[in-house]
C-alpha cells in the first residue's frame, strides 16, 4: 500500500466518521452539564429532607460517577460497539483496574462504613491520625479536613477507619484541657482565684458544666494546674487562646510568677 492509498482510506475514515466524532463530543459536552445539573438538583432534595450534610455528599458522589459511566457507554455505542461487548470488556477492565487498585477500593468501603457508623460528620472538629481540623466533607475516597491556619488536609478513608478517631467537638460541648505552672512561693488559693476571675471574664465559657481548677501535679520547678473550662464545640479555639493570654496578664498583675526552666552554670577552680 502506498502513500496515495493510505491518504485516500484515512481520507474516506474521516469523511465517515466525522459526524459521529462530533455527536460524540457535543454529546459529551452536554452530558457532562446535564450530570451537573441533576446532581445539584438531587443534592438540593436531600438538603430539603434536612439529611446529613456528610450523607448528602457522600451520595452525590456516587450518584455523579454512576451517572457519568453510563454516559460512557451512550458514547461508545454511537460508534457501533455493541453495549454488551463493551459492558463486559469494561467489566474486565474494571477487575483489572481493581486488581491494581486494591487499596482505592479499600478507600470506598472504608467510605460506606463512615457513612453507616457515623463517627464524625461534616462540620465537627476532629483528630484523624494526628491531623486536627474541622471536616469539610467525606468523599467516596477520602476524608477533607481544613485547619485552623487555612490548610485543606486530605486523608484516605482506609487511614481513617484503621486509626484512632477523636471526634473533639461531636457532642456539642466540649472540654478544653490546659495546664498552667506556678512557683512553689506562689499562693495555691490566690492562683486559684486568678484563674477563676480570668474563667468568668471569658464570655464563650459555660456556665454549666462548671469549669474544673485543680493542682494537677508538683513539678521539680511549678505546682501546675490542670484546668477544664466547658464550651460549645465551636468556640474551642477561642476559649483556648483566650485562657492562655488572659491567664498570663492575670498572673502578671496579681503578681503569681510562672517558672521556667533555668540553667545553672558551674565552674571548676584549676
Amino acid at each position: 500500500m502506498n502513500v496515495e492509498e493510505i491518504s485516500a482510506n484515512l481520507y474516506d475514515f474521516v469523511i465517515d466518521w466525522s459526524p459521529t466524532l462530533v455527536k460524540a463530543i457535543v454529546t459529551l459536552i452536554i452530558g457532562f452539564w446535564i450530570i451537573k445539573k441533576i446532581v445539584s438538583f438531587a443534592q438540593t432534595i436531600m438538603y430539603k429532607r434536612e439529611l446529613d450534610e456528610s450523607l448528602v455528599k457522600f451520595l452525590s458522589s456516587i450518584f455523579s460517577i454512576g451517572l457519568k459511566v453510563m454516559l460512557l457507554f451512550t458514547v461508545v455505542g454511537m460508534f457501533g460497539v455493541s453495549t454488551t461487548s463493551f459492558l463486559a470488556i469494561f467489566s474486565a477492565l474494571m477487575v483489572g483496574i481493581g486488581m491494581a487498585l486494591n487499596g482505592s477500593l479499600g478507600h470506598l468501603a472504608s467510605g460506606v462504613m463512615l457513612m453507616i457508623f457515623k463517627p464524625f460528620k461534616v462540620g465537627d472538629l476532629v483528630d484523624l491520625n494526628g491531623s486536627v481540623g474541622t471536616v469539610e466533607a467525606i468523599n467516596a475516597f477520602n476524608t477533607t479536613l481544613a485547619t485552623l491556619d487555612n490548610k485543606r488536609i486530605i486523608i484516605g478513608n482506609t487511614t481513617v477507619t484503621s486509626n484512632t478517631i477523636t471526634n473533639i467537638s461531636g457532642q456539642g460541648t466540649v472540654g478544653v484541657d490546659m495546664t498552667f505552672g506556678i512557683g512553689y512561693d506562689d499562693d495555691i488559693d490566690k492562683a486559684r482565684s486568678v484563674i477563676q476571675e480570668v474563667i468568668d471574664r471569658c464570655p464563650h465559657i459555660l456556665k454549666e458544666p462548671s469549669a474544673m481548677i485543680k493542682v494537677s501535679q508538683l513539678n521539680d520547678s511549678s505546682v501546675d494546674f490542670l484546668i477544664r473550662p466547658w464550651c460549645n464545640s465551636e468556640h474551642y479555639w477561642d476559649v483556648y487562646f483566650f485562657m492562655n493570654e488572659e491567664v498570663k496578664k492575670a498572673f502578671d498583675n496579681q503578681g503569681v510568677g510562672i517558672p521556667y526552666p533555668t540553667v545553672e552554670m558551674k565552674t571548676s577552680a584549676n
